[in-house]
């Protein structure tokens, strides 16, 4: 049975390294990312994802977080990080189709979660994917996964 979740938000930034802005709705376009985003295009890390349980590990340690602030195109919840093996697939009600291409990344200097609070948890469970069909999502769409 696949596994369900909806999107918290959808954001964005114009320039790497800053945190991203949620806007009303975003298009995944093939092979790029979402598109307006700085980090579209990178083959292997076209559109971040961070489940909502991640980020409230990090509000228990007293950050005022939100969507966004780790640098995620797509916020999610309903599934947990171990809900999202490397090669999974993620459809979304829309139609488009995403394939689970990294777990976490390694941090780059001058983290403002990290310093805040001493620990930052998109290095250990921010997922990237590319995206293998495009389509439109937005902040209460929903998408299932199954095993790539």
């Amino acid at each position: 049975m696949a596994k369900t979740g909806r999107f918290v938000a959808v954001c964005l930034s114009e320039k790497k390294g800053t945190p991203k802005k949620p806007v009303p709705a975003g298009l995944l376009v093939e092979d790029f990312g979402l598109e307006g985003d700085a980090h579209g295009g990178t083959p292997k890390r076209q559109v971040s994802l961070l489940c909502e349980s991640s980020i409230a590990k990090m509000r228990q340690k007293g950050a005022e977080l939100s969507p966004g602030d780790f640098a995620e195109n797509l916020t999610i919840d309903g599934i947990t990080i171990d809900d999202l093996p490397l090669g999974a697939h993620i459809r979304l009600s829309r139609g488009a189709l995403l394939e689970v291409t990294q777990i976490g990344k390694q941090c780059h200097g001058g983290c403002a979660i990290r310093e805040l609070i001493g620990d930052c948890v998109m290095p250990r469970e921010g997922v990237f994917a590319r995206v293998v069909t495009g389509g439109e999502v937005a902040p209460g769409d929903t998408f299932e996964v199954a095993d790539g």
